[in-house]
């Protein structure tokens, strides 16, 4: 991969030949782990400023109906969180000359708060083409990282690194997009007045122009009448009957939409989370299902039945099957899928899973599909052959499913990778668990074209969710667990031991799908919390933890929900079996101790009586924090003031912590581990977190 500095240009064509669709990253860590902003795209005539509505991508408006653009949403890394884009080059109009691709952050934090921000660009198969670092990054709230332009017939890359101190309101502006003034309120009545925003938003630092052919469009601020970009239906009032100014004015960008929905012309179907009344006779009857799985008998049956359920609902619901393959380089286009293909390999022909076609303005993207269902694994040799058939037949992917998860930094198999070739193909994994969270985000939040197509994504869900079909996601803390844990109690496991790092990565992956159920349910990301720096080596990081595990017997994780400024921390103690899960509340500035007390108890109303509450003073018998007064939520409500130290010592927050049994065997049954883990994770949220909703500001939401 090629690093460039601020200012720079280099070819996307000159790079790679397969650069035709490419995918944007945009990345940043931060030492608390909450720190977070919202990607936006924005499509540029040659004059600098968007067409029309179609223009401006954001977190309300993150797909081009021509596919041209999509934003992916963000994954967990190593370090921090990163930002995905797919950009169809082949696909973007004629007349888009550039393609600014920025980012903003929200309630006035600034990007210098973050760390190792950072920009690159991936081709089609996923391989890293350039990249670009901000290290100058200070008291802006929205940055322009680097933009896509055309250069005669070829696609060029320019590093920008521009920060602007007046947020996305500002940089919309600069690039002909009004900005409303939205309450986080209910929408203005019939006849509201509509209030322009950011008028006069302007970059904190000016970039260089790289080259001298960029042309009048190049400029950030340009032309005196910009084109307004109503990417959200206007409000009611001045738009029904004529004004003298304002009613030839087109609608602009709300400034304040998170926490409330989209205002869309778009129709998008939801199924409502109660289920109807059932018309049956007696609770034992079971409702007829497009995808029965009772039948099945052998993980071979499971593997056909479950590869065939999915590859036909992906290729029937269009936004399904676009956000299970955009992340793997694939165009918006039109899919089919098939099973049970016979392909050539040597002696003896090779049957991949399934095989997924999509075709893009006369371009072919492919893939081979291997799946695995049960807890079974993935075979190297067999994923290994897939490949090389991939690579000969000129397919772009392999894709695995298995109930496992992936870890960032390593694949889930080894395969060897012929340099010698021309052809690249990029192996993907898919966990069970994904696919469920993907289903349930469109069907439950998001919504999909037409209710034919949200009830064959419920269809899909339930039979998932069947205990027959063996797509269960990750349910297995695989064989060191037993040992690992036995050697915990009679504290006679050493350090060093292998087994200890094969734990570790199977509580990694138990909290990715944590996660992964929890930000379904929700309708928001939920990412684990990485605190390591950007660069680190996963691998001895977990070998840290496992040296942590074999001193205090305890595995850790933090995990966060997007929109959120809480950081659920969860434990594992082996040696009391007891599964801890702990958020820090921050006492708010200038409030009187026993007032913030009661307030505290009183949001706490309707969480469990067995809440463990302790207030950390500013400082402890060290010198530094220290712990405070504690108590259950049954002893504290009559007796709010127990909560304070007697010596008067200062509050600076309280801890709020659940404890529940672990379970004792390694899967995920009733009595298992990993079971207990996801109740204790749910119980807690919806238990304790939820209640705290007013402290993070309407909802909990960030507006």
């Amino acid at each position: 991969m090629q690093e460039i500095p601020k200012g720079a240009n280099v070819s996307l064509t000159a790079l790679s030949e397969d650069a035709g669709a490419v995918v944007v990253s945009l990345g940043w860590s931060s030492a608390s782990g909450a720190g977070d902003a919202d990607v936006s795209v924005l499509l540029l005539d040659e004059n600098g400023k968007v067409r029309d509505e179609n223009d401006f991508y954001f977190y309300n408006n993150p797909a081009a109906a021509d596919g041209s653009v999509q934003l992916l949403g963000k994954v967990p890394t190593d370090n921090g969180d990163e930002d995905r884009i797919s950009v169809d080059l082949t696909a973007v109009p004629e007349g888009v000359a550039r393609i600014v691709v920025a980012a903003s952050r929200y309630a006035g934090a600034r990007f210098g708060d973050l760390d190792d921000l950072r920009m690159t660009v991936a081709d089609r198969s996923g391989e890293p083409l350039v990249g670009f670092s901000i290290d100058d990054a200070g008291v802006e709230t929205a940055f322009i990282f680097g933009e896509l332009y055309r250069r005669g017939e070829e696609w060029k890359f320019r590093a920008v690194g521009q920060g602007y101190e007046t947020g996305l309101a500002g940089l919309a502006t600069d690039f002909g997009i009004p900005v409303l003034e939205d309450s986080e309120g209910p929408e203005e009545p019939e006849g509201a007045e509509e209030a322009e925003l950011a008028g006069e938003g302007r970059p904190a630092e000016a970039a260089a122009p790289a080259e001298p052919e960029q042309g009048p469009g190049a400029a950030v601020a340009g032309a005196e009448a910009p084109a307004a970009v109503p990417v959200a239906e206007p409000l009611a009032g001045p738009a029904a009957g004529p004004a003298p100014a304002e009613a030839a004015a087109p609608a602009a960008v709300p400034a304040q939409t998170r926490g409330r929905s989209p205002r869309t012309t778009r129709k998008k179907v939801t199924l409502p989370k109660v289920a109807k009344k059932s018309l049956a006779e007696n609770e034992s009857w079971s409702q007829a299902r497009l995808f029965p799985v009772p039948s099945l008998k052998s993980d071979r049956e499971r593997e056909v039945r479950a590869t065939s359920v999915l590859l036909s609902v992906m290729a029937q619901v269009p936004e399904f099957g676009r956000r299970l393959t955009a992340g793997f380089g694939a165009p918006a286009g039109r899919m089919q899928t098939f099973t049970e293909v016979s392909l050539p390999h040597g002696d003896t022909p090779r049957r991949p899973d399934g095989v997924i076609r999509v075709e893009r303005a006369g371009k072919l993207w492919t893939a081979l599909v291997e799946t695995k269902t049960n807890g079974n694994p993935l075979k190297a040799e067999q994923v290994q052959a897939y490949m090389d058939i991939a690579a000969r037949r000129g397919y772009e992917a392999v894709i695995t499913l298995s109930n496992d998860v992936a870890l960032e930094g390593r694949p889930m198999v080894e395969v060897k990778v012929d340099g010698r070739r021309k052809h690249k193909v990029s192996l993907w994994h898919l966990s069970w668990a994904e696919v469920a969270h993907q289903a349930q985000l469109l069907i439950r939040h998001e919504g999909v074209g037409n209710a034919a197509h949200a009830w064959l994504l419920q269809e899909l869900l339930e039979y998932l969710r069947h205990e027959q079909s063996g797509c269960h996601g990750f349910q297995n803390m695989g064989a060191a667990w037993v040992p690992v844990r036995k050697g915990i109690e009679d504290e006679t496991l050493g350090l060093g031991d292998a087994r200890t790092v094969e734990v570790v990565e199977s509580w990694e992956r138990l909290i990715r799908q944590v996660c992964l159920r929890l930000g379904g349910e929700l309708g928001q990301k939920a990412l684990p919390v990485q605190r390591a720096r950007r660069g680190s080596d996963p691998q001895a990081r977990r070998v840290a933890s496992a040296d942590r595990l074999c001193a205090d017997g305890k595995l850790s994780a933090e995990l966060r929900i997007d929109g959120t400024s809480s950081v659920i921390a969860v434990s594992a103690d082996l040696r009391t079996s007891k599964v801890r899960t702990s958020v820090d509340v921050p006492a708010p500035e200038g409030a009187y101790p026993l007032v913030m007390v009661k307030r505290l108890l009183k949001l706490l109303d309707g969480a469990p009586a067995d809440l463990h509450v302790e207030s950390l003073l500013e400082t402890g018998p060290g010198g530094g924090p220290g712990s405070g007064p504690r108590g259950t939520l049954e002893r504290l409500r009559p007796e709010p003031g127990d909560l304070l130290p007697a010596d008067g010592s200062a509050v600076v927050g309280f801890r709020l912590s659940l404890l529940k049994g672990m379970g004792s065997t390694r899967g995920n049954t009733e009595s298992g581990f990993i079971r207990s883990v996801d109740d204790a994770v749910e119980r807690f949220y919806h238990g304790v977190v939820a209640q705290l909703a007013p402290l993070e500001g309407r909802g909990g939401r960030r507006g």
